[in-house]
Parts: structure tokens; sequence; C-alpha cells
């Protein structure tokens, strides 16, 4: 499934989106995204492993939409209803027309890994543009080696 997808994007905020560009890197997939000015997150500055591009503002709403608008689907990674921004993430995909799909982490891996199969490869096109985004570290915790995995036996199925 990986050979159809031309780059994971992320907006590089610790959880999910760090565990799409870990996935990506490890996968040798192309990665990167926006993210706001000074590559800001919360547990300061993204690491430099992640080629992000840097937008001037330091909004985390803009990074989000931007991400959403550059993307040909995105993939939410949160623990039950998406909330803050993930749920600003649903309401970008749904004002820009592009396909999304929730992933609740409160399910067992078996399910996720065979309903994240299903969507993608009913939505996944040559080339596509993944974006990831989800709950952060601080509010999930152990999100990111999570979505690492689960996107890690995805791909490689």
């Amino acid at each position: 499934m990986k050979e159809k997808i031309k780059r994971i994007i992320s907006g590089g905020q610790t959880g999910a989106d760090r565990g799409g560009l870990d996935a990506a890197i490890f996968l040798q997939i192309p990665h990167g995204g926006c993210c706001p000015a000074g590559r800001l997150a919360e547990d300061g500055s993204i690491p430099l492993k992640y080629n992000m591009t840097e937008l001037f503002s330091k909004s985390y709403a803009l990074r989000t939409e931007q991400n959403v608008v550059d993307a040909d689907l995105t993939l939410i990674f949160t623990y039950g209803a998406p909330t803050y921004g993930s749920l600003l993430t649903v309401t970008m995909a749904r004002k820009h027309s592009k396909p999304y799909l929730c992933i609740d982490l409160n399910n067992d891996d078996s399910y996720i890994i065979k309903e994240l199969s299903e969507f993608l490869k009913g939505h996944l096109k040559p080339l596509s543009v993944v974006n990831i985004a989800g709950s952060r570290e601080s509010s999930a915790p152990g999100i990111q080696k999570r979505v690492f995995y689960i996107l890690t036996e995805v791909l490689n199925l």
C-alpha cells in the first residue's frame, strides 16, 4: 500500500502527528507538512529531523487548515471522539471536501488495522499525499508510538 503514497504530512506536533512522520521515515516515504512559525510545538521546537515547512504565523489553526488542503486525505487518531485541534481538522476536511477518517484508538489494533486498510483501499490513488493528525502526546500518552505501529502495519500490507 505504501507504494501509492507520494508523501506523508502532518503539523509536527507531539503525539499522532509525529507518529505519522516517524512511520514515513521508517518506511522511507517522503514526509513533511506545514508547521507554525518557529517550528512551534508543545515540547518547544519541532526537531530538525522532520522536514517541515514553517508558516509565517504561529497559528496552529492555520497550520491545520494548510495541511488538510495540501493532502488528498486525512487520518485523525484520537481516543474517543475528536476534540480541540482534532475536531478542527475534521471541520477543515469537511470545509475543503477532503476525505478523512477518524480512528478511535479505544478499539483494538486488529480492528483499527482492518478499518484503516479498507479506508485506504477505497481512497488512496497513485501518488496520494496523506495527512496525519490527532491527539497530542500530553493528552494521550503513548499515542506517538501507537500511531507509528498502526501505520507501519497498514502500509506494509
